[in-house]
């Protein structure tokens, strides 16, 4: 029985990827490097500042990458506060509270990201526990965040879903044993699927997902009929 609901953050729950791929067009380019959003969903789309920096600006020391990760993570901040979750949020979340779900939040966002995030979006009281990827042994494509966000909720993988729009998210949360839904805020579905997701969505609003949640513990969608 399904008991359980994991979210990633970023491409998840509200599409920051176009603040994202903006400000690091920007910061490249003062280093003569050019990125186009082909390149930002294969390289940058779900990885960690460091690898990304490591990446594309290899001759930085770390104290170099360092500053630059946080001059970025600064700029995103000052350019995050209008951000809106994904159409159907809102509805998910209350369908899950009425049915008694457990919650997990699940992030590879650096740490003042991530907690500036929740923060913005009113996202405090919504998820049972926070589980942020730097702050544990590994990070996304590990399965390590995923795992830890199903301990600390105290269910099995077997009774729980994830909600993931990157390839190293989906990769950690079939390797934490995971059933996850693919969401193509940014990616293409079909490589969702043959990644292992066993569905994709645009949004929350998609009446197969709620066809499904429903199949499994009678989850209707708040305010809409099935």
């Amino acid at each position: 029985m399904l008991s359980a609901i994991l979210f990633d953050l970023d491409g998840t729950i509200v599409n920051t990827d176009p603040i994202h791929y903006q400000i690091w067009r920007d910061i490249l380019l003062e280093y003569d490097v050019e990125i186009d959003e082909k390149i930002y969903k294969s390289r940058f789309t779900g990885r960690l500042n460091p690898e990304i920096i490591k990446d594309m600006l290899p001759n930085l020391s770390p104290e170099e990458g360092e500053k630059l990760a946080e001059e970025k993570e600064s700029k995103f901040r000052d350019k995050a506060h209008e951000l809106k979750p994904i159409d159907g949020f809102s509805q998910l979340i209350a369908s899950t509270e009425k049915h008694g779900l457990k919650r997990a939040l699940v992030t590879n966002a650096p740490t003042k990201n991530a907690r500036f995030m929740v923060n913005i979006l009113g996202l405090e009281e919504i998820f049972h526990t926070v589980v942020i990827a730097e702050q544990e042994a590994a990070a996304k494509p590990d399965p390590t965040p995923y795992r830890v966000g199903l301990e600390r909720l105290g269910v099995n993988p077997e009774q729980a879903i994830a909600f993931e729009d990157s390839p190293s998210g989906i990769t950690s949360a079939l390797g934490a044993g995971i059933r996850t839904i693919g969401v193509a805020s940014t990616g293409e579905p079909m490589k969702m699927l043959e990644m292992g997701a066993f569905m994709t969505v645009y949004d929350f609003n998609d009446l197969t997902m709620w066809t499904f949640l429903k199949s499994q513990i009678g989850l209707d969608p708040v305010g809409v009929n099935v």
